[in-house]
């Protein structure tokens, strides 16, 4: 039987007087990929950023494995479990590549192999060379990696990637796609916003679309993958 890791419940959310996200749900069922697509504007940031607690919504009702988040602060999110990886990676630039990692280490009862600093130096080879540098002396590419391995550094039980391939070159995206693979071989459940078609369906099992603020598609990726009319509708796609 699937068990819920994430459920997003008719969430409202609101910037000042303007409605973004109506009556919002969605739900990531544990070890899947969940990719929610959309157009630019179409509420994906917003339902990351409620999620995680920086912009919590007006109503509505956000669960993680069935204990309720909604209104939390953005830190005791993070120690309930959800990692965020931001759009913009948004590392901290004067701090070196170890003290990124070490500042977001948590522990968590119950992990059989927890995320340790030789563990996520194990996925990205390249940080263990560069422990030592500091991170706004990183190519995009290395950073993405460490916006990655930061996050992984909590333990997270579910996994958020906003944009993790945003303006990176074609090999860098594969490898930041050959990674979110590995994470989901090994059971991590992600919710992943991702402007590269091919990359979301190529990883993903479940798709919900926004539109508008607005759920206007939730199903399996193979619903998905060959539905030119809804591509064209909502991603503009073809």
């Amino acid at each position: 039987m699937a068990v819920e890791a994430l459920s997003v419940t008719n969430i409202n959310a609101l910037y000042g007087d303007s409605h973004v996200l109506h009556d919002v749900s969605f739900t990531l069922n544990s070890g899947r990929v969940l990719a929610l697509l959309g157009r630019n504007g179409a509420g994906k940031t917003t339902s990351m950023s409620s999620i995680v607690g920086f912009l919590p919504p007006r109503d509505g009702e956000i669960r993680l494995f069935g204990e309720a988040i909604t209104r939390l602060s953005p830190e005791a999110i993070s120690r309930k479990g959800v990692g965020f990886v931001p759009q913009g990676r948004r590392v901290f630039a004067s701090l070196t590549v170890r003290e990124n990692l070490e500042v977001a280490r948590q522990r968590r009862e119950g992990v059989a192999t927890p995320w340790t600093l030789d563990h996520v130096c194990d996925l990205f080879p390249r940080l263990r060379e560069r422990l030592h540098q500091h991170a706004g002396s990183l190519s995009g590419g290395e950073q993405q990696m460490l916006a990655i391995a930061r996050a992984l550094m909590g333990n997270p039980r579910v996994l958020l990637m906003d944009e993790p391939s945003e303006g990176l070159a074609p090999l860098i995206v594969a490898e930041v796609g050959r990674t979110i693979a590995r994470l989901k071989a090994a059971g991590q459940s992600i919710v992943l916003v991702e402007q590269n078609l091919k990359l979301a369906l190529d990883l993903a099992d479940d798709v919900v679309m926004l539109n508008t603020g607005r759920v206007v598609f939730a199903g399996g990726v193979e619903e998905v993958r060959n539905n030119e009319a809804l591509l064209t509708q909502h991603l503009g796609v073809f």
